[in-house]
């Protein structure tokens, strides 16, 4: 994996996690008891971005060593998942005289 790849895993996987941290623990403003004025009342009260953003970069971080460990040392390749065996069978090695 080269430094493009690398950076687009992470932050794919960065943006995927950030996903699903953001509605835990929210509370809405009608749960507050606090809604201001043009706004829904299900909108969150206090969002908690920054904290939210350090666990997820701090989660992708260790999902990323993992991911990039496995696909950088040849512990998995694209034939692990060639369930329908669509791919060109592995030519034997060859050698030279």
């Amino acid at each position: 994996m080269n430094l493009t790849g690398g950076l687009i895993l992470f932050v794919v996987i960065w943006f995927m996690i950030f996903l699903m941290i953001l509605p835990v623990r929210m509370i809405s403003q009608a749960q507050s008891g606090h809604v201001v004025p043009g706004t829904p009342a299900s909108a969150p009260a206090e969002a908690h971005i920054a904290g939210k953003a350090k666990i997820t970069t701090a989660l992708t971080a260790v999902l990323w060593l993992v991911i990039a460990g496995v696909l950088a040392f040849g512990g998995f390749t694209v034939r692990d998942i060639d369930w329908f065996h669509r791919l060109d069978p592995v030519a034997p090695a060859t050698t030279q005289n």
